[in-house]
């Protein structure tokens, strides 16, 4: 029995949400100050919590160290894991219109075994589940939250750079993963981007390309000098969406996010990006990452403004962040309402 059978579904991120989840840092092997990477963290944990009930899951000897730096509004979980990722190894939760909810537990090998071990990685969402009292699927195919961005309405976008590498699932098709898209997401049609942003640790996820912003309506960014190691993917993939259409057979509505400026960390570009933002109810979380990209900053924040008009939005410098890899939406898990 798949959720699907159930009428379960994958509600989009703008859908309201119950709460929050986000993975205390502990593997000191990615961060240059493992101390800075806990404060950023704790002040996008601190900022959402102003919206929504946030938990942050910890390990057991961490505790104490997350109470010095999160609000009392923000509620620890003590759960073994190995790293801070949780839009990657954290469930995807789903609802049905009989006012029910389940998650999606997938299998986890973080990022085709580029850290060990990974082992309580692999368990976070079946046992966040099961502290939750909340059914869980067991997906036994290797997918991050990161890697996919959905509609609502059962259209989802991914990009084959990441989703069919073979460090995941070895000889995997896109047929094969469109059906296990629809059977534990509802997914009726698959938008395939072919690459993502160049040096990203995560072999391309969509979430730093691409995200849907409303039914029908996609949000890419991509740099405007051809020079860029990131253009001529961009020109790629914006072309795809322009032929593209949703699962009610609509072309798709797309809006351009300029790229930021590049910024070097120990001497390599960091993977910017300004779609990886987090909704929250009512709100926006963005990051921005100052100096050089100071203008470019206020011009992602002025975009966002529009496109959102009815959402405040609050801007975190997140440069910590992106130095283990990832940015806000990487570090967060929404759990929506089902109860409407």
């Amino acid at each position: 029995m798949f959720p699907v059978n159930q009428g379960f579904y994958m509600p989009a991120e703008w859908h309201p949400k119950q709460r929050t989840f986000i993975e205390f840092p502990v593997r000191e092997v990615v961060w240059s100050d493992i101390n800075k990477a806990r404060e950023a963290y704790s002040t996008v944990a601190n900022a959402i919590s102003e919206f929504e009930p946030v938990t942050m899951i910890v390990k057991p000897d961490k505790v104490n160290i997350a109470k010095s730096l999160c609000s009392n509004s923000v509620q620890l979980l003590e759960l073994e894991h190995d790293d801070s990722w949780m839009r990657d190894n954290g469930p995807t939760f789903v609802i049905n219109n009989k006012q029910q909810i389940a998650g999606v537990s997938w299998q986890f090998n973080a990022w085709g075994e580029k850290y060990t071990p990974y082992a309580n990685d692999n368990l976070v969402a079946s046992r966040l589940l099961e502290n939750l009292d909340i059914p869980v699927f067991n997906a036994d195919v290797i997918l991050e939250g990161g890697a996919i961005h959905v509609d609502g309405q059962g259209t989802l976008i991914t990009t084959k750079e990441c989703v069919l590498n073979t460090n995941r699932n070895r000889n995997i098709t896109c047929e094969k993963l469109e059906e296990y898209f629809y059977n534990y997401l509802n997914i009726k049609k698959v938008i395939w981007l072919n690459k993502g942003l160049y040096g990203d640790e995560t072999d391309g996820h969509v979430d730093n390309v691409a995200c849907f912003i409303a039914p029908g309506h996609v949000l890419i960014q991509g740099p405007s000098d051809k020079n860029d190691p990131n253009y001529s993917n961009f020109i790629e993939n914006l072309a795809i969406l322009k032929e593209a259409t949703d699962c009610n057979n609509k072309p798709l509505e797309i809006t351009i996010m300029p790229q930021p400026p590049q910024i070097l960390h120990q001497g390599e570009p960091l993977t910017l990006s300004y779609i990886n933002y987090y909704l929250v109810n009512g709100g926006l979380i963005l990051p921005t990452f100052g100096g050089v990209a100071t203008t470019s900053d206020n011009n992602a924040m002025s975009i966002l403004k529009e496109l959102f008009p009815q959402r405040k939005i609050v801007a975190i410098n997140s440069l910590e962040i992106i130095k283990g890899g990832g940015n806000i939406h990487c570090i967060t898990q929404q759990m929506p309402t089902h109860i409407l």
